[in-house]
């Protein structure tokens, strides 16, 4: 579809392609229909086909039709604020397309001005972003998940741990030890060892809640955020886990024994590092009580005197 446009739509056009140089353009009339597009908009499985009344209304296709239902509201929002003069920057959106494909896009709108100051339409550029999400889900994955058991891994962790902290969010910190795991890698060899912490990591996500928050935290420590529970609540999920776990006898290489850890509660409060401590101290009497048991948090006790 050819292009034509204003002195001042040059103007414009220029200072956006200054910022990138594989783009789609398009320009829109005042109420988001598009009235022209460069012919790449169809080669990323999008229809833009436009045509004109005789009264030299836009007849075609909204600038929104483009748009998956779920960020409408985003995109609407930009050209809204383009057209009132905003620089909105640049908005993500998944498209609708002709193959049905869930594609992801960006955006960026700035409006068109006549001589007297009204807006009269928007000019956008758009490219497909489908790619850099990929390497950025990949990246994201292999900072903040565990390879081995697919859990999330301390630092992200930690992280979630901080924002329900500062979100003043209720809930209970559990932390998991499994018992004797240096020696279960000695006699038995690494991979029974691997082995053990993926049938850990499996019967956690089997008996916790959708909700709950799962991560491998060290070599054989495991931790879950508990949101919106008590502490007596969180005691009885996080010991239903320690008994279960008693009562399984796993066969790793024609070895057959029995997995046991230790545990510890922990209300989320005041701190991340307070947090912690209470849970890994509750954590350390656990296994200085014999392990294979479960120990709450104590009480801080204040002197009077």
């Amino acid at each position: 579809m050819g292009m034509n446009f204003t002195f001042q739509e040059s103007s414009v056009l220029y200072g956006m392609l200054a910022e990138s140089t594989t783009d789609v353009i398009l320009k829109t009339d005042a109420k988001g229909f598009i009235v022209h597009a460069t012919v790449a908009i169809s080669e990323l499985g999008l229809s833009a086909a436009v045509t004109r009344g005789e009264s030299g209304a836009a007849i075609g296709t909204h600038l929104l039709d483009l748009v998956s239902p779920d960020a409408r509201q985003s995109v609407s929002r930009a050209l809204s604020g383009a057209l009132a003069g905003e620089d909105t920057g640049w908005v993500e959106f998944p498209a609708v397309t002709h193959d049905d494909r869930r594609r992801w896009f960006e955006i960026r709108l700035r409006a068109l001005l006549r001589h007297d100051g009204a807006p009269y339409g928007a000019l956008g550029i758009m490219r497909n972003v489908d790619e850099l999400r990929t390497l950025g889900e990949r990246l994201f994955t292999a900072t903040y998940t565990d390879p081995l058991t697919g859990l999330t891994n301390r630092a992200a962790f930690i992280s979630m741990l901080q924002h329900m902290i500062e979100a003043k969010m209720d809930g209970c910190l559990g932390l998991f030890s499994i018992d004797f795991f240096r020696t279960i890698n000695m006699q038995y060899g690494q991979g029974a060892g691997d082995t053990v912490l993926t049938v850990f990591a499996d019967l956690l996500r089997d008996m916790l809640r959708s909700e709950d928050i799962i991560s491998r935290i060290g070599s054989e420590r495991f931790a879950v955020l508990l949101p919106r529970v008590t502490p007596a609540e969180a005691e009885a999920i996080c010991r239903r886990v320690v008994t279960t776990l008693a009562d399984l006898k796993q066969t790793v290489e024609a070895s057959h024994f029995a997995m046991t850890a230790s545990a510890s509660v922990a209300r989320i409060e005041n701190s991340l590092d307070s947090t912690l401590e209470r849970a890994e101290m509750a954590l350390f009497v656990a296994k200085a009580k014999g392990r294979n048991r479960l120990e709450m948090e104590k009480p801080v006790r204040l002197a009077v005197g």
